[in-house]
This record gives structure tokens, C-alpha cells and sequence, in this order.
């Protein structure tokens, strides 16, 4: 009836499909999936939870910054009322010693500020001359003359490093020569 290579291509082919969807359920259901995507779930809930925190934080300084600001300006605006009041009640040299506080100093703290006027800060010692040593030198501003005696350093000198000088130098080349 049947042939006997066709029976068994069929027994292979389902031996085969049943085979990779046994492997399919038992891997979709196995304790180790379940455990991954645990943790994956897991992990995603930490990391909104933090994305939370930073964005409440940044909320927080936001609303302190603004308070201070508040804060300020009225005891700004407290000791301009005194001032006033002590120039037109005291007499002159009374009232002279409290001035006004002009209100641009506060307005200027929480605007952009000018590019050209903001210089960039300095990562480095600059050279005194080409001889004298690298530019991240541990020892720069530091004078080992007078050292405490437990080795720290006191005082913040700069380090004097002499330059040979170059006509002795060139001297010694030419003599060589």
C-alpha cells in the first residue's frame, strides 16, 4: 500500500515538528524563562523608577532654585525699605550707612549668561618657561623648603625650577664641535 520511504519520511517529518514544538512549549514554559523574563520586567521597573527619581530631583532644585530666588529679592526689597527709611528719619551720617541694593544683581543670576564674557576654567598649571616641568606636576605651587615635618606641605608657593642657560649650552656644542 504504502511505500516504505514515504512511511517513514512521514514518521521523520513528524518525529521532526513534534520534536521542535516540544521544545518550544517546554522553553516558553520552563522555570529559567519564566526567571528571565522576571528579571527583565524587573530590571525595566528599575529603570523607570529611576528615570522617576532624576526627574523629581531635577524638579526639586528647580522649585528650591526659584524659592531662593523669592527669598532673596525680598530681603532685598526689606533692606532697601530700611535704607529709606534711614536716610529720610536719621540724620546724615546715620543714614548713610545703609545704601540700596539695586535689582539687577538677582535678575542676572537666572539669565543666560554672555559667552564672550565666561571664560572657560583652566585644567592645567600653566609653564613659567619651556624648561620648567609638565603641566599636570603634582609639585606645581608647592615648596618643599617648608615642609611640615610630618612631609605635608604647608605653603603654596610656586616651584622654582631653573632654565640652563642656553649660551653655556651653545658654548659647550661649539667647543665640542
Amino acid at each position: 500500500m504504502y511505500e516504505l520511504s514515504s512511511l517513514l519520511m512521514t514518521a521523520l517529518l513528524a518525529l521532526l515538528v513534534g520534536g521542535g514544538l516540544g521544545a518550544l512549549i517546554a522553553r516558553r514554559y520552563s522555570f529559567d524563562g519564566r526567571k528571565q523574563r522576571e528579571l527583565e520586567r524587573s530590571v525595566d521597573k528599575l529603570l523607570q523608577q529611576q528615570k522617576d527619581y532624576q526627574h523629581e530631583v531635577v524638579e526639586h532644585f528647580a522649585g528650591t532654585a526659584k524659592l531662593l530666588n523669592n527669598l532673596a529679592e525680598s530681603y532685598r526689597d526689606v533692606h532697601n525699605h530700611l535704607a529709606s527709611g534711614a536716610s529720610e528719619l536719621c540724620d546724615d551720617e546715620t543714614g548713610s550707612i545703609l545704601r540700596t541694593i539695586p535689582e539687577s544683581g538677582l535678575s542676572q543670576i537666572g539669565g543666560e549668561p554672555d559667552p564672550a564674557a565666561v571664560q572657560a576654567p583652566l585644567d592645567y598649571a600653566p609653564k613659567a618657561s619651556p624648561y620648567a616641568s609638565g603641566v599636570l606636576n603634582e609639585e606645581f605651587g608647592l615648596d618643599k623648603a617648608s615642609a611640615a615635618p610630618g612631609g605635608d606641605f604647608v605653603t603654596a608657593e610656586p616651584a622654582v625650577i631653573e632654565e640652563p642657560a642656553v649660551s653655556e649650552e651653545l658654548e659647550k656644542v661649539e667647543k665640542s664641535a
